[in-house]
């Protein structure tokens, strides 16, 4: 009985799959790119149902060969089904930190190129196609968009630099974008046959590209708040995943924007925060099924494209044939022109790292097209308000365009590839891995050995294979140039990669066992990621100024600062303040556990002489992250010692359940005890992720109290200014109050250094200062500016405020002149306060001067 409808829908499908599973192994062993291979399947199985349809000899294949031919699947649902998932998966693959350094080359090859080529193929086919200029720039358009699937594959199969790869995924995610954007403004012109207005066409493109940029930003971060407020729901984030790409893709595309571009950019937001947002597991998950998930699309959409290669070339002359050969030449120019033209532009300018000439020969012979060509070329070819000479034309052009790139260009790479040595290991890289070998090797030998004795394996056979080993380890001993090839300057910036890239997975071990919130993860991870492109770009220098970034208090910090003090609003700097805690103190402990890395790992490869220099900067990370710590802890002692507590339990909840695993292994427990003892360690979890309660103006009362310039001030009265201060933090090298600024707010140190620079004198003020009382007090501007010399703890009173303060208490005034006498007659304790101008700092009567010495002693 012959199946009709969707069962043989379905089982075509099926089919297909299989046949796509068994042109892996095949490809491999032909060494060809499997989008190759999958093309010609599907012109085989193409071209087989159209003949066994007009065979006259048998009908037994007439129901497949019709299901094949007439498959439900349009140049919209090309569009719509497949591409979404292949542009989505393409942007969360991608490391959009590093490909940001690229993005002017990125921009470049996936904008500008489109555009160039577009014209060109468009001016060179007009003369010879005997079609309007508009028609052939429609042609241009949709033969511009490149295919990464084969390239990225043949670079990733052979080894070939990452760079290269990353620039041509990175290219293809946002020219696919470009090209049908261009196609959606031409086709409209080719129906109506009317001539295109340049600018109102190049607005079109912005506003599509520009809003969908945004759409899909804002579509990825909304996805991921709602990933948030599930609360750690594996299904359910997946799903949402899932859900992404169509709706950003759908909603733009009936708003009248690029609908590519919008999942691509959900696709980038989500590989940036993503990882901070979904547990490790489920983050491997997600790449993992996105990963079968394209593997499935990219391999059908090529598959069912290419089986209507045989119906697109019907009635194929030997003119269609020069047309071809026309648009390649023009297409493969015009790529040129803008790889050997315009990437030396930017990197003369500095906006985008030097691009080498073997990549650029790569890059042009590498630019193949595929099924998102066939696709837009079957949208002419089906639209019926589209005249048949135009339809014939169009989809001639474009399916020999794709044939020639795939069969020629993509057949000849590898070879391109090898022949320019871009897949060989760079003589640094060389160099790293005889060291690396040499040191692991060592390793091996020694394990080898201690489980050939553990398991009693013959002494004759044990010997055999020592040997074999220790011959290696001389071989790579003997070939190890690593001491030679690198310098000092980049063996240090190799260890600081190194260093940073384990900080970042020890936090997302972390963030496995629940040890630290999600917005605390965004920022470590960010920060990070932000060492390893400094190491990267420049060395120690880059490093350390990313460390300094990470404890410097965020722009959101400063915000919520600013509506503290101005708004009297206590809870955006409650929620920061706790989060700045627990950035701080688990970055304390990821730099501990670095310290020992360095020494258990790094420092074998490098020597004693180059850990040590790393070693220096990995402890000036430490104690700048201490004296922060210590400014915080120093007033809120009780929270600081009850997150320590509760990171501690959570760490222990992790060892619990990893016991709990081994014992299962073990067939020691039985499943059911598993499962319930891990209920319970779920419930504890769950209660360790209530927030803590952080009272910010815990101490302060205290505080204020202990201040010198506040004695004989009624209890009273510091108990109500207690409740009207703001609180400040400063970071290093910060200024606090500037010179010739007119004085608007008076602080209270509570902890921290400070300085200012008054006739040729550095002036040092400490716990107990006031900054600023006498500069407005003495004419209302700074003399000197006033600058933090580390991290600081501020208590901040309003100008007004303070004069109020002064003028009801007149001892303030006296305390503070206390203060300056004492000063001035012991020079060799800390500074507390800048002398007012024009005050006799001889005045002070004798009397007064012992007084002074014992209130300076009780402060």
């Amino acid at each position: 009985m012959m199946m009709t409808g969707l069962p043989a829908v379905l089982l075509a499908i099926a089919l297909l799959l299989v046949l796509v599973t068994a042109v892996q192994p095949v490809a491999r062993r032909l060494q060809l790119p499997e989008t190759v291979l999958l093309a010609v399947v599907g012109i085989l199985l193409g071209g087989t149902a159209d003949v066994l349809l007009r065979s006259p000899f048998t009908d037994v294949f007439n129901g497949a060969a019709r299901t094949l031919l007439d498959f439900p699947v349009d140049s919209e649902a090309f569009l719509l089904i497949f591409l979404p998932i292949l542009v989505f998966q393409g942007a969360l693959a991608i490391d959009v930190r590093r490909l940001a350094h690229e993005a002017a080359t990125v921009l470049l090859l996936a904008v500008v190129a489109v555009v160039v080529t577009t014209a060109a193929i468009g001016f060179a086919l007009y003369p010879f196609a005997g079609m309007p200029l508009v028609v052939c720039l429609t042609l241009g358009a949709i033969v511009a968009n490149t295919d990464p699937s084969a390239v990225a594959g043949i670079f990733r199969e052979i080894g070939a630099a990452t760079r290269l790869t990353r620039l041509v995924e990175g290219e293809a995610l946002l020219n696919d974008a470009a090209a049908i954007s261009i196609f959606g403004i031409l086709l409209p012109a080719v129906i109506s046959h009317q001539e295109i207005s340049v600018g109102s066409a190049v607005l079109d493109f912005i506003i599509s590209f520009g809003g969908a940029l945004i759409v899909g930003m804002v579509l990825g971060r909304l996805t991921l708040t709602m990933i948030a407020w599930l609360g750690g729901t594996p299904a359910g984030e997946i799903t949402l995943t899932i859900a992404l790409p169509y709706v950003a893709y759908i909603v733009c595309d009936r708003i009248g924007l690029s609908g590519v571009v919008a999942t691509a950019a959900a696709g980038l937001t989500f590989s940036v925060y993503g990882p901070s947002t979904l547990r490790p597991h489920t983050w491997r998950f997600l790449e993992e099924l996105w990963e079968q998930l394209v593997f499935w699309a990219g391999s059908l959409v090529f598959i069912l494209a290419s089986m209507l290669v045989p119906r697109l070339l019907i009635g194929m002359n030997g003119w269609d044939v020069v047309l071809i050969a026309i648009t390649v030449a023009a297409g493969t120019l015009a790529r040129a022109a803008v790889i050997f033209g315009l990437l030396p532009i930017l990197a003369a300018t500095r906006l985008s790292p030097p691009v080498p000439t073997p990549f650029k020969v790569t890059m042009v012979w590498g630019g193949l097209r595929g099924a998102i060509t066939l696709a837009l070329a079957l949208a002419v070819t089906e639209n019926t308000h589209v005249s048949t000479e135009v339809a014939h034309f169009i989809g001639m052009i474009a399916t020999g365009f794709v044939l020639f790139t795939l069969f020629l260009n993509g057949t000849t790479l590898r070879y391109l590839v090898v022949a320019l040595k871009l897949d060989q290991l760079s003589p640094i890289d060389m160099a790293q891995r005889h060291q690396v070998l040499g040191i692991g090797l060592g390793e091996v030998r020694n394990r080898t050995r201690r489980i050939a004795g553990e398991f009693g394996f013959p002494p004759q056979a044990t010997r055999h294979v020592i040997e074999g080993l220790d011959r290696r380890i001389e071989e790579e001993r003997a070939a190890n140039t690593f001491d030679t090839a690198l310098g000092d300057r980049q063996r240090v910036t190799l260890a600081l990669l190194t260093i940073a890239n384990q900080e970042r997975s020890i936090l997302l071990d972390l963030f496995r066992i629940r040890g630290i919130s999600r917005r605390v993860m965004e920022t470590l991870l960010r920060t990070a990621e932000a060492m390893i492109d400094g190491a990267r770009l420049e060395g120690r220098f880059g490093y350390v100024r990313a460390v300094r970034r990470r404890l410097s208090p965020s722009l959101r910090f400063r915000a919520a600062q600013f509506v503290h003090r101005w708004l009297r609003l206590d809870a955006p700097l409650m929620y920061c303040m706790m989060e700045r805690f627990e950035m701080l103190m688990i970055a304390h402990l990821v730099s501990l556990s670095l310290t020992r890395f360095m020494r258990r790992r790094v420092e074998p490869t490098l020597g004693t002489r180059l850990a040590d220099i790393v070693s220096e900067v990995l402890d000036r990370q430490q104690k700048l992250l201490e004296e922060a710590i210590g400014t915080m802890r120093l007033h809120y002692q009780g929270y600081t010692e009850a997150l320590e507590s509760r990171m501690l339990r959570q760490i222990a909840l992790r060892l619990e359940s990893e016991e709990y695993d081994e014992l299962l292994g073990e067939s020691l427990i039985s499943d059911e005890l598993h499962t319930e003892l891990h209920r319970d360690i779920e419930r504890r979890r769950h209660r360790l992720e209530r927030r803590l309660r952080f009272n910010l103006k815990s101490g302060i009362e205290n505080r204020v109290k202990s201040v010198p310039a506040l004695n004989g001030v009624p209890e009273a009265v510091l108990h109500d200014l207690a409740m009207t201060l703001a609180i400040h933090f400063t970071a290093p090298a910060e200024r606090v109050l500037k010179r010739g600024h007119r004085v608007g707010t008076v602080y209270f140190v509570s902890a921290g250094q400070f300085e200012s620079h008054v006739a040729e004198h550095d002036i040092h003020y400490g716990p107990g200062a006031v900054l600023g009382a006498e500069d407005l007090l003495a004419g209302g501007r700074m003399r000197e500016s006033i600058r933090s010399l580390g991290f600081g703890h501020l208590l901040a009173i309003g100008a007004r405020d303070f004069r109020r303060l002064v003028d009801e208490h007149p001892i303030v005034v006296k305390n503070l002149e206390r203060l300056r006498r004492a000063r001035m007659g012991e020079p060799e304790q800390v500074l507390l306060l800048a002398a007012p101008s024009g005050v006799d700092l001889h005045a002070a009567e004798p009397a007064d001067e012992l007084e002074d010495a014992s209130f300076a002693q009780g402060r």
